[in-house]
């Protein structure tokens, strides 16, 4: 969650009334910046990579935006939720059992833990390019996702190998204190502690008692047949651990599928133009047309008109829901010679005293009586 020195919108340098594309133009032109591919090595940009993800991960969620502008408004500018937080990510009573309705899941550290309990980790976003063809047919792709991991010196714990920690002598494993004003009772982390319950006399060399590090994960990704550019493929469990051994967030890998030289996506459906003869378009044909699969046959009406459309039903992308699959859309569009032979030129001639009626005259005889 970003927090007053890390404001989402200054993150993602936009403005709070920045609309969902202007917001989703700016994550993307900072990940492929920042992104870790591009960045080896650099453990800035790895930061600000984090950063970015966090900010997005905020502003693209509707429901996560409007509680952080929800809780901006409340509590001034750059407020974080999370500070009135349990170590187990629930609040305390009164006024904190307000706010967690208000930011339950909106912070990504989980929620409706009891106190003491071990917070999810974080869910996180990455990026994958893909064919067009890919995704068609589906594909497995492969993703690099920086994020914090458990240490693996103290597995998580934050203390040095062969010490454990012991319970906060504040707050006695809670992890939060409690102030009364007035009415309501505020719960905040504890001041000893942190907020993680337990104090750590001797910490760990390799997390300085964190229990976390930042490193780089891969996984191969599953891709399902019929993503469009934007879908969301989710990977449980793929996100960030939780501290102190908490369930891991999630990764959703977001597809980029490039353009396709032939089909345009309409929807569930696809879309191709597909070009005919004049005496075709006069008089009717049998024409071959591309498929996802191959190519199949279809029937041009005689008297088919420039842009019309003919469908073939259930040749189009599977669709996500698993219920079948779309259609492909073929607009029949009259190719007109730019040039023509001798011989040509006279069957067009032969062909413009046949039809000697001119398709202009109702217009023009409409256009007199107004």
């Amino acid at each position: 969650m970003a927090t007053a020195s890390k404001n989402p919108y200054d993150v993602l340098g936009v403005d709070k009334k920045a609309s969902d594309e202007e917001i989703k133009k700016a994550y993307r032109k900072l990940a492929r910046q920042y992104h870790p591919d591009r960045n080896p090595g650099d453990a800035r940009a790895e930061e600000r990579f984090k950063e970015i993800q966090e900010a997005n991960s905020i502003l693209s969620d509707p429901e996560k935006r409007k509680a952080y502008d929800s809780g901006g408004g409340i509590f001034g500018s750059g407020f974080d939720p999370g500070a009135f937080r349990t170590a187990g990510g629930g609040f305390g009573g009164g006024l904190g059992d307000i706010i967690s309705d208000l930011f339950g899941n909106a912070t990504g550290r989980g929620g409706g833990a009891g106190a003491g309990a071990a917070p999810r980790g974080r869910d996180l976003e990455t990026e994958v390019n893909i064919s067009f063809q890919q995704a068609m047919d589906g594909a497995q792709v492969s993703v690099t996702v920086p994020m914090s991991a458990p240490c693996p010196t103290c597995r998580g714990t934050g203390a040095k190998p062969g010490t454990t920690p012991r319970v906060c002598s504040r707050c006695h494993g809670r992890g939060v204190e409690q102030e009364s004003q007035g009415l309501f009772s505020i719960s905040q982390p504890c001041a000893l502690c942190g907020g993680t319950g337990t104090e750590i006399d001797d910490p760990c060399p390799t997390c300085n008692g964190q229990g976390q590090t930042r490193q780089v994960k891969r996984y191969r990704a599953n891709i399902p047949a019929g993503v469009r550019d934007g879908s969301r493929v989710r990977l449980a469990g793929k996100g960030e651990a939780g501290p102190r051994g908490g369930p891991s967030g999630d990764l959703y890998v977001i597809t980029r599928v490039a353009g396709s030289p032939l089909f345009t996506r309409r929807g569930d459906n696809l879309e191709v133009s597909v070009p005919i003869t004049i005496p075709e378009a006069i008089r009717g044909a049998t024409i071959e047309v591309p498929t996802l699969s191959g190519s199949k046959r279809i029937r041009v009406a005689p008297g088919t008109q420039h842009g019309t459309l003919q469908r073939l039903r259930g040749e189009g992308p599977p669709r996500l829901s698993g219920k079948g699959r779309g259609d492909i859309h073929y607009r029949l569009v009259i190719d007109v010679p730019r040039s023509l032979s001798r011989e040509q030129r006279e069957a067009v001639d032969d062909l413009a005293n046949v039809f000697d009626q001119d398709p202009r005259e109702r217009i023009l005889s409409d256009r007199k009586a107004s």
